[in-house]
């Protein structure tokens, strides 16, 4: 095994910190109570679409980049053979307080229903242990389609909401597609925690 290999800092666990330290600057930025602070982000009317909130445009454009770096990361790691356990472990922790700290908080500012968050998070928290018990066991699940497709379109959905569904807020009557896209996510979210279940039930419960 390479040094390269072994080092646990190596370019695609770079990323992946970078991509924390993205996630807790868009939850700070949504958190803080600014307004108790003194600070105001500037609100504007964008072409029609009223009450824009910089805040929001700020956050979607972090929420954009830590998108693109969750594909990277694995990207990089799996093509130059650079998959570690300190990788997979701080992938997993920088989703989850990425993608779900965020739901929280946008079903909180009312941009997105609470039983969005409800479900992803509880599909997650179904999944990984799933995960858990299988691999305490030997058996490794590989990521399944449905998921591959919540992945895609959480973060395209999210990027909208943050975004106030520009530019597609201009075409016709104000097409949602932001909504679209989280509710597809929400969809496919059921769908594949219930295959990791079918597929893995047996395997996980065999013993007892």
């Amino acid at each position: 095994m390479s040094k390269e290999k072994k080092t646990k800092m190596n370019l695609p666990n770079k990323i992946t910190c970078v991509r924390l330290v993205i996630s807790a600057i868009v939850l700070i930025i949504l958190c803080m109570p600014w307004s108790s602070l003194g600070v105001e982000f500037p609100i504007y009317n964008v072409f029609g679409v009223e009450n824009v909130n910089i805040k929001y445009i700020i956050c979607g454009v972090l929420f954009l980049i830590g998108s693109v770096t969750d594909f990277l990361d694995g990207y990089i790691a799996r093509k130059n053979n650079l998959v570690t356990d300190f990788g997979k472990v701080m992938d997993a922790i920088a989703d989850k307080v990425l993608v779900n700290g965020v739901l929280i908080i946008l079903a909180y500012d009312k941009f997105i229903p609470l039983v969005v968050p409800v479900i992803i998070i509880t599909r997650d928290i179904i999944v990984d242990s799933i995960k858990m018990a299988s691999g305490s066991k030997g058996k490794v699940i590989a990521a399944s389609w449905p998921g591959k497709i919540k992945t895609i379109c959480m973060m395209i959905g999210v990027t909208l909401v943050f975004f106030y569904n520009i530019p597609f807020a201009f075409i016709g009557n104000g097409i949602r597609l932001d909504y679209l896209f989280v509710y597809v996510a929400t969809i496919m979210s059921i769908i594949s925690g219930c295959q990791y279940y079918l597929a893995n039930k047996d395997f996980i419960f065999k013993e007892m």
